[in-house]
């Protein structure tokens, strides 16, 4: 595996490269990750792959600092799955002056959900990856089904943008309980690692009681919130959405269940497709 530092190495070591693969990371890497790096190398001719921590995308209260950096972890990881390019710049190197010019999802997408509770996220996040396409040039790239709302922001970006890049979506890998894997697992307390699985299982009955027909989907939404609450988390949202737009469904649509919940200090998301 190769790694590049700079946007000038990265591009001399793709120069001849017909259809990169791209899976952007903030590093941390875990076996979902690594599923996507997987996934990636059966749809180009080279594997590219990314380590950014992203300042934009984190609020001031949030945990930019204490991000954890597993450098020699997450290469020996890459390298085993198949990476042949890792391009890991330094914030100089991305964001060499203040970064104003910016990308701004529409706001009936991107200040729902996650970005209703983030403020901004989205903006952080759409303006990275625009960043990273533009360095790396990749034909197709590979992101996670649990970020749902960002796998669809970035495919409309694309869309919109006319950009010669294929978004493929990665099913969410899961722990032998069924909680999704995620970085921020590692922030929880054994006892707080057994509770985590109640998310996954939350969404779960969601999607049986939606199948059932026997209850609408407010009150699917309530009870959910209401019984993880009365287990001690905080949750942000339970709801029932279409997959389309994640608006609320009006009618006979492909559904998503999705939720965020805070269980003691760690913020926990998921989704499931009904």
């Amino acid at each position: 595996m190769h790694i590049a530092r700079t946007i000038a190495e990265l591009r001399h070591m793709l120069d001849t490269c017909r259809k990169p693969a791209f899976v952007p990371t903030m590093g941390n890497l875990h076996e979902g990750h690594l599923g996507l790096v997987r996934q990636a190398r059966a749809l180009g001719d080279l594997t590219v792959a990314s380590i950014f921590v992203n300042r934009l995308q984190f609020l001031p209260h949030e945990d930019f600092d204490t991000y954890p950096r597993t450098w020699g972890s997450d290469c020996a990881a890459l390298e085993e799955a198949g990476c042949d390019v890792l391009f890991a710049p330094d914030e100089m190197e991305l964001y060499p002056e203040p970064q104003t010019y910016k990308v701004h999802p529409p706001a009936e997408l991107a200040d729902i959900l996650e970005g209703h509770f983030r403020p901004g996220f989205f903006v952080g996040v759409s303006t990275v990856v625009m960043k990273l396409f533009s360095c790396v040039q990749p034909r197709v790239a590979v992101f996670g089904k649990k970020d749902y709302q960002q796998l669809m922001i970035i495919r409309r970006m694309v869309r919109q943008f006319a950009l010669p890049i294929e978004i493929v979506a990665g099913e969410t890998r899961r722990a032998g309980d069924g909680l999704a894997l995620s970085s921020r697992n590692g922030y929880l307390s054994p006892s707080e690692r057994e509770e985590a699985v109640q998310l996954s299982l939350t969404l779960k009955r969601m999607a049986v009681a939606l199948k059932s027909g026997q209850s609408h989907h407010a009150a699917i939404e309530s009870d959910a919130e209401t019984s993880l609450a009365r287990r001690g988390w905080k949750p942000d949202y339970m709801v029932v959405r279409r997959r389309a737009d994640l608006l609320p469904p009006t009618g006979d649509e492909l559904l998503v269940v999705l939720g965020a919940a805070r269980l003691g200090n760690t913020r926990l998301i998921d989704n499931m497709e009904v």
